[in-house]
């Protein structure tokens, strides 16, 4: 059994406009939803083997805060520049290439592949996924390159206004 934790990167700041997109960080409300959902996820999840991210600062800074809430080193966060702004298939073929050594992943991404990645391997219709929205996917593939919709459950879905931000 394989499982992906997929999170849309916590809220972003928009006060610099000279900024390219993928430098913007986050604001105070992603400072503070960051490691909040991070420490979520470890009571619900337990362990995670490896971290991928977007490179954007506001993906990778929000992947920093889950590394740490897991007690990871920085050896177990990758970055993947297929990962920014990615549809759900360029998520899928990263998930895919993972190598089958790690059992429990997280991806960090963005709007609107996450939502619509979301939709794709589950079986309810999630309108849209938050920043900082975490949802949990289980795969029956015996290895990774065999992830695939067929395969896999959308099994959790949580955000910061659920759990009480």
């Amino acid at each position: 059994m394989k499982t992906v934790l997929v999170v849309r990167h916590a809220k972003s700041s928009w006060s610099d406009l000279t900024l390219a997109d993928h430098r913007r960080p986050l604001n105070g409300r992603g400072k503070r939803d960051a490691p909040y959902m991070a420490s979520i996820a470890q009571q619900k999840e337990q362990y995670i083997d490896l971290l991928i991210s977007s490179p954007a600062k506001r993906a990778f800074r929000t992947a920093k805060y889950f590394r740490k809430a897991f007690g990871l080193s920085k050896e177990y966060l990758w970055e993947d520049k297929r990962l920014y702004l990615a549809s759900p298939e360029e998520m899928i073929e990263v998930i895919q290439e993972t190598p089958d050594e790690y059992q429990n992943i997280a991806i960090f991404s963005h709007n609107p592949g996450t939502t619509q990645l979301a939709n794709l391997l589950g079986d309810e219709t999630i309108v849209n996924v938050p920043t900082t929205g975490v949802f949990k996917v289980v795969s029956e593939a015996a290895g990774w390159s065999s992830f695939q919709p067929g395969n896999t459950k959308l099994v959790d879905f949580y955000y910061p206004k659920l759990m009480g931000l």
